[in-house]
């Protein structure tokens, strides 16, 4: 009993921050699955967006203002990325670790020169907070956070539906396809970069509120849980969900969900300096779900 009391006691707070996390993996998404690149830059600009709008909100600045320039700050590091592999000729994944390399330093200076930097929800008005996250209240951050998801996979749906969206989708499908009918391919990757990055970033805004406080290396492992819920989802709803905007909605029950099994293994009594390896674990059996499902499938077919 007292495990199950535990368990629904913590899913509040795993389902708010798979909403974040789903944010991110959306970001993940657009690199991973849309322009088939793999950018590595998620690590340094999650925290980079948690360091600038936790700073920004210290200084007295509105959080609803901080989290617009959080986003841009984002977009920022995937336009380095996005330069470096299409004008330096680095390919794309080294062009995210460099990036991601570099912006630890960065988020260092934004931090003021510390590891991590305090934003209290008693001094400061913060959107998202896990102190309410149980409460029956206004205060409580699951229904802005699912707000925040529904209005993005919307505006998402709508933008990759225009010219210029639709000339992204193509890059990711067929490059060369794309260049031969007159389609900005450079551009088009460092956009989607940015758009990635900055949603990256809005998301690690976020997170840092909910957990009251930025840190320099809370990006570790960020690509892993962004490709778990990207991977969840299409494992989940895959055949269901065509849809563009589904498939988004897809990534952010993703994350949730993975949380969700985190929570459960946590209550069992992991020690949670096993995180990053239960976190592996995870990732690595949503990813050999559709292997196991094809070689069933040939099985089946060879034996009838």
């Amino acid at each position: 009993m007292n495990f199950f009391a535990s368990l629904l006691n913590s899913l509040p707070g795993a389902a708010a921050q798979g909403l974040i996390w789903g944010l991110m993996a959306i970001g993940v998404y657009l690199t991973f699955r849309v322009l088939e690149v793999s950018d590595l830059t998620v690590d340094g600009s999650i925290a980079l967006g948690g360091a600038v709008c936790v700073m920004l909100i210290r200084g007295g600045m509105n959080p609803w203002l901080a989290m617009i320039l959080t986003f841009i700050s984002g977009m920022l590091a995937g336009l380095v990325t996005g330069m470096l592999h299409t004008r330096c000729g680095i390919p794309a994944i080294l062009s995210g670790i460099l990036t991601q390399l570099a912006l630890y330093s960065i988020n260092l200076r934004v931090l003021g020169n510390k590891a991590n930097q305090a934003v209290g929800v008693d001094k400061y008005p913060l959107l998202v907070s896990q102190r309410y996250v149980r409460e029956l209240s206004l205060r409580n951050p699951l229904p802005l956070l699912l707000l925040l998801c529904a209005v993005l996979i919307l505006i998402l749906y709508w933008f990759f539906g225009t010219e210029k969206g639709s000339g992204i989708r193509a890059t990711g499908a067929n490059a060369a396809m794309a260049r031969a009918q007159g389609i900005n391919t450079d551009g088009n990757i460092v956009l989607g970069l940015m758009i990635s990055n900055g949603l990256v970033a809005f998301a690690g805004g976020l997170l840092a509120q909910f957990q009251g406080a930025a840190d320099v290396g809370m990006g570790k492992g960020a690509i892993v849980i962004g490709l778990a819920a990207v991977i969840i989802g299409e494992v989940i709803f895959g055949k269901l969900f065509i849809n563009f905007g589904l498939k988004l909605s897809a990534v952010v029950v993703g994350a949730v969900v993975y949380y969700l099994v985190l929570q459960v293994v946590l209550q069992l009594g992991l020690n949670t300096n096993d995180l990053k390896l239960v976190s592996a674990c995870i990732v690595a059996v949503f990813l050999a779900v559709p292997y196991w499902k094809a070689n069933a499938r040939k099985k089946e077919k060879s034996n009838a």
